[in-house]
């Protein structure tokens, strides 16, 4: 899972992306929820010291993993986009990605993270709405707040489903009927 590529372009952003992305591989694997911060800065071969200087605090970094995660499934949006025929495929394409046994473990992550920061976690729809304009009209849609908005809701349910049950189809079947009441 990429997380860098965000940021100023400097020295420090560069560092800070590098760590960040160990990071989220180390706590995607073995969660976040109960794990001091000097043992997540463990896991990810660092000192606790580094983790507060590139992210301030442990709800700091919570936040930045939420952020790296959502920003990774936004691009993978984006790009399947300019691969697919219309919204019920870039629907059905977006899910096979995020359900995916591969992908599981940080989406996972994603919600304990969620979980973790509370209200403290800022705005996590905006950026899909601010994101989905270029997609609808890659796809040939009006862009709708209020659908998107929908859309990343019922794929959040639909995914949280998946990572209490283990099981991906029923969670699918639901998806392909939000698909077909979209008229998609």
């Amino acid at each position: 899972m990429s997380t860098g590529g965000e940021g100023s372009g400097g020295e420090g952003s560069t560092a800070r992306a590098e760590l960040l992305a160990r990071i989220v591989d180390d706590v995607a694997r073995h969660g976040i929820g109960g794990r001091s911060l000097r043992d997540i800065a463990a896991g990810a071969g660092t000192s606790h010291r580094m983790v507060l200087y590139h992210f301030g605090s442990r709800q700091g970094l919570v936040a930045a993993i939420v952020e790296a995660v959502e920003a990774d499934q936004r691009r993978l949006l984006r790009d399947l986009a300019g691969q697919v025929d219309g919204p019920g495929e870039l629907v059905r394409a977006l899910w096979r990605q995020v359900s995916s046994p591969e992908v599981r473990p940080f989406v996972r992550l994603f919600f304990e993270t969620v979980g973790a920061v509370g209200a403290e976690g800022g705005e996590l729809t905006r950026p899909w709405l601010d994101d989905s304009v270029e997609v609808t009209e890659l796809v040939g849609v009006p862009f709708d707040p209020v659908d998107i908005r929908l859309g990343v809701a019922v794929t959040r349910g639909l995914l949280v489903d998946v990572v209490v049950t283990g099981e991906v189809g029923p969670a699918t079947e639901a998806l392909e009927r939000y698909v077909a009441l979209l008229g998609w």
